[in-house]
Formats: C-alpha cells, structure tokens, sequence
C-alpha cells in the first residue's frame, strides 16, 4: 500500500471512530428529522457535572411537543443508561410555540431544538433512548438509541456547546413576582416592572396538560404593576392546586419575553365586564352617595350657603349658578382623571385620593379650606363691595365662586370612595378614553345632582325660608366646619410629615389668617389704605407659599396596634401558604370612612373576640403616603382607592371584599358565612 493510501486508510478509520469519543453521537434521520445526542465538553473530571442534549433538526413545516402538548401530540421522553453514581436531572424545555390547528391547540418547536439534561457523577458512557413525535399534516412517531463515551480529563466546551448556550437563551426566565391563579381561572400576576405601556399582548400556557383549554381566547388586563389573564379552567384543573406554566409577554414592538411562575391558589375572582351604560349608572350612583360621605361634609357649609342665599332669587338665576356649579364638578373630576391617567402612564403607581398623599397639597387645602371658614365669618368678603340680602346675597362671589364651590367639593372628596364609585373608576381607568371621560363626567353629575335639584326645581325653592338676618348668622356659624377639618388636616399632615410638617402648615394658617385680615382693612379702607393692605395680604401669600414649597414627606414606619400586623405580600403569602385565615384593612391616615369604619367596625370588642376564635390574622395596609405594593394589591381586587377590605378564609379559599361602608353587624356576618 502506497503511502498516500496508507494516510486515506488511516484518516478514515479515524473519521469513523470520531462518534463513539466525540461530543456528538451518530445521528438517527428520517425525511422528517434528524436526531442525535450531544453534550457540551468533550471530556469529563470527577465531580464536575455536565450537560447532554437530545438534538432534533426538523426538516421545513414539521414540529414536535412541549410538555405539555396542548390539544393534540405527545412530549418527548428520554431515558437514560448511566454508570452505578451517575444520575440525570430533568430535560430544560424551552419556551415552545403556540400552534393553531383549526380548533385546538398545540405547544411544540419547529427547527432545530435542543433538550438539556444536566448529568453528575462518573458517566464516562452515557446512553440515551429516545422517542419522540414529529407532525406536519400527519403525524409520525419516531425513536432512536444514542450513545457518547467521553474521555477522563480536564473538561473543556465543545464545539456542540454553543447549541446549549442558545438553548438556555431559550428557556424562560424565572418570575420575580408573585402569582396566583383564581377559582375561576383568573390569572393575577404582580410585578413592579409590568406597566400598560410595556405590555400589548400576553398569554399563558400551563405545565400540566387539560389544566386550561388551551384554544380559548385570554383575556388581559393591564394596570402599573398588576397583569390579570381570564384563563378557561379545563378538565385538570384544580382550584386548590398550584398552577405552573409559562407566561410570555410581548410589546408594542414584537419583542416577547417568557417568565416561568408557578401561580398559588387562592387568588381573586375577576370582576365580570360591565357594559358602558352600566357602568355610566354606577359612576352616577357613587357620585350621588358621595354627597353622603364624611369627606364632603366640610362644603355641605358653602352648599347651604348657596342655597339659603338662592331662596329669595328667580329660578333663572339660581338655575345659572347650580349648572356654573357643576361644571366646577365635573372639571375637576376629569382634571384628577386624566392627571392620574398621566401619572400611570409615566410609570407611577398612583389611584385615588392620590393628591392626599402628599404633605404639600394637605397642606394648601387646610389652608383653603381655613380662608373659606375666615370668609364665612366675615373677615373679609369676596367681593369688594358690600352686599345685601335677598337678590344681592344670592349674587354674592358670582358664577366664580359657584364654579370654586364645585371644585373645592371634589378635591375635599377624593379622600373617600363611595360605594359604586370603586367598580366605575376601575373600570374608567382600564378602558378607552372615551369611556374615562364619560365615568368621570358622571361621578361629577351625580355629585352635583342634588343641588341642581334644589336650584332649578320651583317646589325646593318655595320651601326655603325668606331671605333675612338669619342667613347671615348661619352663615357664620357654618364657618366652624371648615376650622373642624383644618384640625383633621393637620392631624393628617403629622402622620405623613411628623412634627415639622405640622409646624410648617400651622405657620401657614397663619399667614393666610393675616393675609385675609389684611384684605378685610383694604376691602374698608380708602384707596392708599387699600393698596397697603393688598399689599401685605400678597406678602403673606407668598410668605406661605414658600413654607409649602418645604413640606415633605417623612415616613415613620407603622405604629404597631394590639392583634395588628402591617401588611406585606410576602406576610401575606406566607400566611395563605400555611392555610390560615387573613383579613386585610387597606387604611389611610386621609380617608374619613376608613377611620369611622375602625372605629364602627373594626374595633369593638365583639369583632375583635371573633378575630381571636377564628385564628383570623388581621393585616393593615397604611396607604397614607405613596406605596406602590398596596397601590398593586388594590389594582389586583379591581379598586383604585380606600377603602378596601379582603377576608380570605382558610384553606385557600376564593376571598372576600367586604362593602366600602363597614359596621359591626357585617364584620360578624362575613367571618361566620367564612366559617360555613
């Protein structure tokens, strides 16, 4: 034999020995695919652990399974031979491909794919058999044995461990928030990084087959921090059973990202979707109640002064004033709409009442609420000129301060969400704009509703009292609401700011005291007395307008109350995990239902004795400054605001929200329908 055949023979006995000590097995193929068994070092150390793969290349327009294969197909299974001390962990399946099929719905890959399996142990030889189904328009099962022997040595890649590494690029990534998955199917995830605007479209494929019915349609919903799924439980679902699968998010660009979660059972039921004219009634009903509420309380004084003032004049003009009134409302609520749409959608975590967490506008409305008392008793006037009863007092501030009154009774409200309002404001803030501006328009209608009534009906009018020197007294003497609820604000102000806040806005009060003094001398005194007098009024003005600009915030921590805990998710998932019952008292320090609700409801010694006999843990939520994990447990139950108040019973239950406006008799009820 020649030398140039010695050197052919000699390389391609080579070549054919390569498969038995090379990081790639032979391959098994077929018109479909092609198969082998590859690993990702070409030698092995003793206790370093390593990585094989089955390697399956489809030929154009075929694919194979998931998992969890959907509706139709089959996953496919390894099996492994291993040397005594030698073990193989499970197959890393990458994020698969939804299929549509007609009806049903299959998971699977197309291309080339590669199942890694992390082996340990002295597995110098590592067999493998395969089997696994590849479909087109037909589907054919296929199988084969692999086998590597890999050499003692210092490992090193091979020139197959690039496949692994975009392999594991594949698979996806673990979740970091928390998960739960409704009696109803409903998917609740919760993440500081999910935003509306980073989200377009989402879907989730289960780990267990027939857990979901893989064809129905997912409906999203998307709020700052709180991504919910209407899944359609199949045959295998189990209310009371972890849920694991893949959830995978795509934006406005195409871009996807898969998150691996395992949701916990037990979480909230979704809201049904409510038709716009439904929501438009309940929208008009909460604004209505509202008028009802602790909050608006301080301007039923201004209110009563309108009308009082308004009895002696024509229904025209007092029809005028109740329609300049509620164009007050009404804008003001679609400015605090559409602000608290613009903050979300810059990445803030805000929702109703948002304003009130902030020292600097508590701060201003006492304020304004202080100047509006200082009127009503007479220190200054807003008009320059003096004016009469009768027609001249139902004149008194103009369409001005009819369009003030509105405004200022919206921005007093927004500490407290009536019944109904929480559904519609919801509901307002998830939806088109159209329908935003149509829910807040309608809170402002209902709002404004009873004294449009009382204006513009002849019948009210001929009710009221004649004008006389009475009206001047109750007009006096309805000032002191407006100095009860500057007392309120300020308590506000010492939990959100502490003392210093407190002393900035007392300055404050007393600047604007000395500001309204000074307008009450001008407003008698001749023209050079007069413009002095302004004068000091508007030093005092931005005297406190600069004492404003240095209230801030400063957090205290929780203070701990007797059989009370401070809300946390993980407290909370801790509890749900161990079975145990929880109540959870979404609170603020602004919100006066939630304080009248405690005191009602919350703190009798009967529902206190309930909590203790029932091993309930009662959680609280204080939400009077900014916190973006209660801003997601409220948007994850379908409200926007404070109150809210969730029972969940024990065992992992569907949990309960109990009504905005609490008392004891409810509290009881609730725990023992738990206990049934």
């Amino acid at each position: 034999m020649t030398p140039v055949l010695r050197s052919l023979a000699a390389g391609l006995l080579l070549m054919l020995a390569v498969p038995a000590h090379a990081a790639e097995s032979l391959a098994v193929s077929s018109p479909r695919a092609t198969a082998t068994l590859i690993s990702d070092t070409d030698r092995i150390a003793p206790g370093t652990p390593f990585k094989v793969g089955l390697r399956l290349r489809m030929a154009e327009g075929w694919y194979t399974y998931w998992r969890n294969p959907g509706d139709a197909g089959a996953p496919p299974e390894l099996s492994f031979t291993l040397p005594p001390g030698a073990s193989a962990g499970p197959i890393a399946w990458p994020t698969p491909q939804r299929h549509a099929e007609g009806p049903l719905m299959t998971y699977g890959y197309s291309g080339e794919l590669v199942l890694a399996v992390p082996v340990s142990g002295p597995a110098h030889s590592v067999r493998v058999h395969a089997t696994w189904l590849v479909c087109k328009e037909i589907c054919v099962p296929e199988e084969g044995d692999f086998q590597l022997d890999l050499p003692a040595g210092t490992p090193a890649p091979s020139a197959q461990a690039k496949l692994f590494v975009a392999a594991a690029s594949a698979l996806p990534r673990p979740f970091p928030g928390t998960a739960q998955i409704g009696p109803d199917g409903t998917l609740t995830v919760t993440d500081a990084a999910i935003a509306p605007a980073a989200v377009r479209d989402a879907w989730f494929m289960p780990e267990t087959s027939g857990a979901v019915e893989a064809p129905a349609p997912q409906k999203l919903r998307v709020g700052e921090g709180v991504l919910t799924l209407a899944l359609t439980p199949g045959q295998a679902f189990r209310p009371d059973a972890p849920l694991p699968g893949v959830l995978v998010l795509r934006d406005a660009g195409g871009q996807q990202v898969a998150l691996q979660l395992s949701a916990a059972p037990g979480g909230p039921v979704a809201e049904p979707e409510l038709p716009l004219g439904r929501v438009l009634g309940l929208a008009f009903l909460g604004g209505l109640i509202l008028n009802l509420m602790p909050c608006v309380f301080p301007v039923l004084a201004i209110k009563a002064v309108k009308l009082a003032s308004l009895s002696g004049a024509a229904r025209r003009h007092a029809a005028a004033h109740a329609l300049t009134y509620t164009a007050g409302v009404i804008t003001t609520f679609l400015g605090i709409g559409g602000l608290l749409l613009a903050l979300r959608a810059g990445g803030d975590a805000v929702g109703w009442g948002f304003q009130f967490q902030s020292p600097a506008f508590v701060a201003a409305t006492t304020w304004v609420l202080f100047a509006v008392g200082l009127n009503l008793s007479g220190v200054f006037a807003v008009q320059s000129r003096a004016a009469g009863l009768g027609q001249d007092l139902a004149a008194r501030g103009g369409h001005a301060g009819s369009f003030f009154t509105g405004l200022l009774a919206v921005l007093v409200a927004t500490p407290c969400t009536a019944p109904f309002m929480g559904v519609a404001i919801s509901a307002a803030l998830s939806a088109s704009a159209l329908m935003t501006v149509g829910v807040f328009a309608a809170l402002g209608l209902g709002l404004a509703a009873p004294y449009v009534v009382l204006a513009a009906v002849p019948a009210f009018g001929r009710l009221m009292p004649r004008p006389g020197a009475w009206m001047e007294v109750l007009r006096q003497a309805l000032a002191f609401p407006m100095y009860g609820s500057c007392v309120w604000l300020l308590w506000v102000i010492s939990q959100e700011a502490g003392s210093t806040g407190v002393v900035g806005a007392a300055a404050g009060l007393v600047l604007v005291g000395f500001a309204a003094w000074a307008v009450g001398l001008g407003q008698r005194a001749k023209a050079r007395g007069r413009r002095l007098a302004m004068a000091a009024a508007g030093a005092a003005v931005l005297a406190a307008l600069t004492v404003l600009s240095g209230l801030a915030a400063t957090p205290a921590g929780q203070v701990s109350e007797a059989g009370i805990e401070p809300y946390s998710p993980d407290r909370l998932a801790a509890l749900r995990a161990e079975g145990r019952p929880v109540f959870v008292n979404m609170t603020a320090a602004w919100c006066v239902t939630c304080l009248v609700n405690e005191r009602v409801a919350l703190s009798p010694a009967a529902v206190r004795r309930q909590f203790a006999q029932r091993g309930v843990t009662y959680l609280k939520g204080d939400w009077t400054l900014r916190d973006p994990e209660i801003t997601r447990f409220l948007r994850s139950h379908g409200r926007d605001g404070v109150p809210l108040y969730v029972l969940y019973p024990s065992g992992g239950g569907t949990p309960v929200l109990l009504p905005q406006i609490l008392t004891e008799a409810v509290v009881i009820a609730a725990l023992e329908r738990m206990g049934e």
